[in-house]
C-alpha cells in the first residue's frame, strides 16, 4: 500500500473528506515531495485534538500542528522519510511567536526542525534563502544561535549546537530517532 492509501485509509472514517493535492496528485513531485492532502470535516474542534492519537497507525516519526502556515495543517512525518501535511483549508490558522525553549517543549521543536528541513531540501534555492531567515528567527534564534544560517547543512549543524546547549541547560534529552531518518536525506554527507 502507498504512502497516499495508508494515510487516506487511516483518516478518511474520521472526516467528511481526504484527498491528496499538490505536486503528488499533479505528477510534478520529485522523490523529497511532502504529501499533501486536503481534509474537510463537519467538526474540526472536535477532531483537531484527536488527531495525535488518530495517526497513530501510520507508525509515526513525528506529529504536531504546523505552527506557521495559514491554514490549520497537522505535520507528520513518516518512516522513509516521508513527510505528510494534513490541511484544513475551512480553518484559518494565524502564525505562532517563535519557540521559547523550555524542558516541555524541547521535543516538539526538535520535531518542527527535522520537519522544516525535510520540506525545505525539497525547494528551489532562492525559496531556500527566505525559509532559512524565517527558520533562524523561529527556532535557531530562540535556541542561542547567533546568525541566520546559509545553508540547510549550516543549518543542521546550527541547530544541533544549539540543541545540544539546551539540552544541558534544560535537563533534558530529546530522542534522535527522527534525527537518525532525516538527517542523511537533508545533508546526505551529514550523520547524526
Amino acid at each position: 500500500m502507498d504512502v497516499a492509501e495508508r494515510v487516506i485509509q487511516t483518516i478518511q472514517p474520521h472526516v467528511r473528506s481526504i484527498a491528496l493535492v499538490g505536486s503528488r496528485a499533479e505528477g510534478r513531485a520529485t522523490d523529497l515531495s511532502d504529501w499533501d492532502f486536503r481534509v474537510e470535516t463537519d467538526d474540526f474542534e472536535a477532531l483537531a485534538p484527536t488527531l495525535p492519537e488518530l495517526v497513530v497507525p501510520l507508525n509515526p516519526l513525528a506529529r504536531q500542528w504546523d505552527r506557521l502556515s495559514r491554514e490549520q495543517c497537522f505535520m507528520l512525518i513518516l518512516h522513509g522519510p516521508v513527510k505528510v501535511d494534513l490541511i484544513f483549508p475551512d480553518e484559518a490558522h494565524t502564525d505562532e511567536p517563535p519557540w521559547r525553549p523550555s524542558r516541555d517543549n524541547l521535543a516538539a521543536i526538535d520535531a518542527h526542525f527535522w520537519d522544516w528541513m525535510l520540506w525545505l531540501r525539497s525547494k528551489e534555492a532562492e525559496r531556500v534563502v527566505v525559509e532559512l531567515e524565517k527558520l533562524s528567527e523561529h527556532l535557531l534564534r530562540p535556541l542561542g544561535a547567533d546568525h541566520p544560517p546559509s545553508s540547510i547543512a549550516e543549518a543542521v549543524e546550527s541547530y544541533r549546537a544549539a540543541r545540544s546547549r539546551a539540552q544541558r541547560e534544560l535537563g533534558v534529552s530529546v530522542p534522535r530517532d527522527l534525527e537518525t531518518e532525516v538527517a542523511p536525506v537533508v545533508t546526505p554527507r551529514a550523520r547524526p
